[in-house]
């Protein structure tokens, strides 16, 4: 009964999460007319840890560093690696397929953990991996040309990264007992500073300040970063990095939808078709057999500690 309450938590936890992230493609995008895509990185990863350390120091959490190396593998694979090369990617990609690129991250969930984590995908993943991968490729339309290679090929980058990631928080999770709340601050903290040689190496616009300029530094802030990557990790400590990775695939869902609504770009017959089939995977994945938490695992040694 506990198991099947903490799916239920943690689907409520991601479809908040689906909400803040989808969105904020459509504020990333925005905002490219105003800061140049690093600068956006480092300015909301900073922002972002500065809100969490007052809610850490108002709620009398611990500040202590989490586990070292592997709060630094999360924060250049996750936090940092996949933000920098999608932002670098938007550059010469379109929005569009480049966010599709990134959110191939279920996939490669799916392999790292099957090698990391010893999490065996049991039947109804497999289907929901295939309804998903069917519609991904149907969004994508590669047959219809991917733009610039480079382009995609950093984009596909940064949802390995991200992959790899995710696999990263959920060792520090189940064998390192890592706090949460504690977890986000620092992965903000180490993004943005992180993406300081990056920012000041590579060209990019100039910052040009006004009034969108602040909102959309401060939605990405403290709602995409502070609340979204809380949220994010919460989930990923829930349930296996599998279903946590495959039920993300809601976020380019939602930037089809809300492009379609408030920048007019009407989706095609294809992405519509996509995105049915990304939906009835997230079905079979989040509601089907809710009995078990996450997928068949092969014995650890470590887990007895978890």
């Amino acid at each position: 009964m506990k198991t099947i309450q903490s799916d239920r938590g943690a689907l409520v936890l991601m479809s908040f999460t689906v909400l803040l992230w989808g969105f904020s493609w459509i504020v990333m995008k925005h905002m490219s007319n105003f800061i140049g895509p690093f600068d956006l990185v480092m300015a909301r990863y900073g922002l972002a840890f500065l809100v969490l350390l007052c809610i850490l120091l108002v709620t009398r959490h611990s500040l202590k560093f989490p586990p070292f190396w592997l709060t630094v593998g999360i924060a250049v694979f996750q936090t940092t690696a996949f933000q920098c090369l999608c932002q670098l990617a938007l550059v010469s990609g379109g929005a569009g397929h480049v966010a599709m690129l990134a959110y191939t991250m279920p996939f490669w969930v799916v392999l790292f953990a099957w090698l990391m984590l010893g999490e065996r995908p049991a039947r109804r993943h497999v289907i929901a991996f295939v309804l998903a991968g069917a519609g991904l490729v149907a969004i994508i339309a590669p047959w219809q040309g991917l733009g610039s290679v480079r382009g995609s090929l950093l984009a596909l980058g940064g949802g390995m990264s991200w992959g790899l990631g995710v696999v990263f928080s959920k060792i520090a999770f189940q064998r390192r007992q890592a706090d949460v709340l504690n977890m986000t601050m620092w992965q903000m903290f180490l993004g943005s500073v992180l993406t300081v040689p990056v920012a000041l190496l590579l060209p990019q616009r100039a910052v040009v300040w006004n009034a969108d300029l602040f909102w959309g530094l401060a939605y990405m802030a403290v709602f995409a970063s502070a609340l979204g990557w809380w949220l994010w990790l919460t989930v990923v400590q829930r349930v296996s990095a599998t279903v946590a990775g495959m039920s993300s695939l809601g976020v380019p869902v939602l930037t089809v939808i809300l492009a379609w609504l408030l920048l007019a770009e009407r989706p095609t017959v294809m992405e519509l078709i996509g995105i049915a089939f990304i939906m009835a995977g997230l079905i079979i994945i989040n509601l089907a057999g809710g009995r078990r938490a996450g997928v068949e695992k092969k014995p650890h040694r470590s887990d007895a500690a978890s």
